[in-house]
């Protein structure tokens, strides 16, 4: 068995932590059992192998994504970056090709594509294995998870079982009304769980309907060839032979802040300060406090890209106000680590400067590069490394200071976890000034 985990959103609905490149699965506010803090997509890897899953796990994102999946996930799982984002079935096609002409799994194997954000009780990737067994029995073309619904919902896709046989499918209805909502749960419909099993094979065959790609490079370079449109519409609406699985338990969309809040193990996490509040919850990410005195119902949230103030019951609107916020993202996680921007100023003359904090995680590195249009001041404040200036190697430190002048040939190593500041100077600070070089450290 193979699993896809599809990776996407745009991070406008649980900002200021989510952003366009930091998406609401790698925010690390849930509670594992360790004790320590996960996100939504390293929660979803661990209970698959909780569950006794013992499947390769690829994961469909887009490029600005993979230092995320990267930083959280290690090299546990196979990355495939779309060249541009075109809905789900293409993104499905793609992972589907990887693994055909890169990986080379059999046309027989038996996928399941579910999302990597699901917040559910491990009793739902039980679900996962038994899908699986109803794609290997072969008794149907495709097999789909549906959620046993708890309140009528017009948010929410749904799945008509059969009345003799509820373990086909007759139909679908996307987001109806509320009312038709309440009169497809009578007679017994069910939430689409966006979770679908087929063997490779099958969308293989699928595919073929628009090119026959030879190579996976072929299919990228044709991708935009492929219609812009969802798996559920493209695929299962056309297929008749249909099968079902069904999940009676806890499952959530933890795509606002009023529903991640009621899953957190605790109303306040960082350097947060409540007294007297009664059902507010401050998640911070800054090194200065906040204080919350009298409270009631708010979303308290802030991080290096601003601060949300919300009343709960209204912290499932601000995507509206979101869009007006035209900024750059300011925290970032990368493959080698993580960084924040401190400040960002531009003078009366246009000359700018861009402060950013970075931490390299041990044994990661910085791609050897140059810069075309600014200097860059490198000051280090904890741990130690190596770097490399124009083919010069040597040590750098706690308290040392590197300047990297504009067309400079430059690359660092961890030796330890290491943490330094670093000053941009000059007329053009985008993060697209950047020529990148190959560099064997030895």
């Amino acid at each position: 068995m193979q699993i896809v985990l599809l990776s996407g959103g745009s991070g406008k609905r649980l900002w200021p932590l989510s952003n366009g490149i930091r998406s609401k699965q790698f925010l690390k506010v849930l509670r594992a059992p360790s004790g320590e803090l996960e996100s939504m997509v390293q929660r979803v890897y661990r209970q698959i192998r909780e569950a006794g899953i013992n499947a390769q796990v690829t994961v469909a994102t887009s490029a600005n994504q993979k230092d995320s999946i990267i930083s959280q996930l290690d090299d546990k799982v196979d990355i495939v970056t779309e060249p541009e984002r075109r809905d789900t079935f293409p993104a499905i096609a793609l992972c589907v090709t990887y693994l055909n002409k890169v990986k080379h799994i059999d046309p027989d194997e038996t996928i399941i594509v579910m999302p990597c954000d699901v917040f559910a009780d491990s009793s739902y990737f039980d679900k996962i294995s038994q899908m699986a067994k109803e794609v290997e029995s072969n008794k149907s073309d495709l097999v789909l998870m549906g959620i046993v619904p708890t309140y009528p919902s017009s948010k929410f896709g749904y799945i008509m079982p059969n009345r003799l046989n509820p373990g086909k499918i007759d139909g679908f209805m996307e987001k109806p009304t509320l009312e038709l909502a309440k009169e497809l749960i009578q007679n017994g419909a069910v939430w689409n769980g966006g979770v679908f099993g087929f063997k490779l094979g099958y969308l293989i065959d699928k595919i073929t309907k628009y090119f026959n790609a030879q190579t996976f490079d072929e299919f990228i370079h044709r991708y935009v060839e492929l219609p812009k449109i969802s798996f559920d519409y493209e695929i299962v609406e056309k297929t008749s032979n249909l099968s079902g699985v069904y999940y009676k338990g806890r499952w959530k969309d933890l795509g606002t802040w009023n529903a991640l809040s009621e899953e957190l193990s605790s109303c306040k996490i960082g350097n947060v300060i409540q007294s007297e509040c009664l059902g507010t919850t401050t998640i911070n990410e800054l090194s200065i406090p906040i204080l919350c005195q009298g409270t009631n119902n708010l979303i308290v949230a802030a991080s290096p890209d601003g601060i949300l103030v919300a009343d709960k019951s209204k912290s499932e609107d601000i995507k509206d106000g979101v869009n007006a916020i035209n900024s750059r993202p300011m925290y970032e996680e990368r493959r080698w680590g993580s960084y924040k921007v401190i400040d960002n100023v531009e003078f009366k003359d246009g000359f700018c400067a861009l402060t950013k904090q970075l931490t390299l995680n041990l044994g990661c590195s910085i791609s050897y590069q140059r810069h075309s249009y600014r200097d860059e001041v490198w000051t280090f404040i904890d741990g130690s490394g190596e770097i490399v200036i124009d083919e010069k190697r040597s040590l750098v430190k706690r308290g040392d200071v590197i300047i990297i002048s504009r067309g400079t040939l430059h690359a660092l190593r961890a030796v330890t976890s290491l943490t330094f500041i670093e000053v941009q100077r000059g007329e053009n600070l985008v993060e697209e000034d950047i020529e990148r070089f190959e560099y064997n450290w030895g």
